[in-house]
């Protein structure tokens, strides 16, 4: 059975090195240099992936989105889980070990 590390909405997250991104008709598109891919993160992917530009953790990204969109806290955590989950297994974000002051 496949181990994936548990996503908290404690976790502070991070945009990885070495991605080019571009807005592309109101949707982010990104190119992983390592990888030689291309990503099509959507509109909403896109802003989280702005969001990512700086440590920032799942339950500051949620909120923020809340404040943006009409949405339910319990389906913003999920989709938004969902989505840094898939932006882990492709490399593209890492976890920061934040320490609290």
């Amino acid at each position: 059975m496949l181990k994936t590390q548990q996503i908290t909405l404690e976790k502070t997250i991070v945009q990885s090195e070495g991605n080019i991104a571009s807005d592309m008709d109101g949707e982010k598109v990104m190119l992983s240099v390592q990888k030689g891919k291309y990503y099509n993160l959507g509109e909403l992917g896109g802003e989280i992936w702005d969001l990512l530009k700086e440590p920032i953790t799942i339950h500051e990204l949620v909120t923020t989105l809340q404040s943006q969109y009409d949405v339910a806290q319990t389906e913003c955590e999920e989709q938004v889980t969902d989505f840094i989950n898939q932006l882990l297994e492709q490399g593209l974000v890492r976890i920061e070990d934040r320490i609290n002051s």
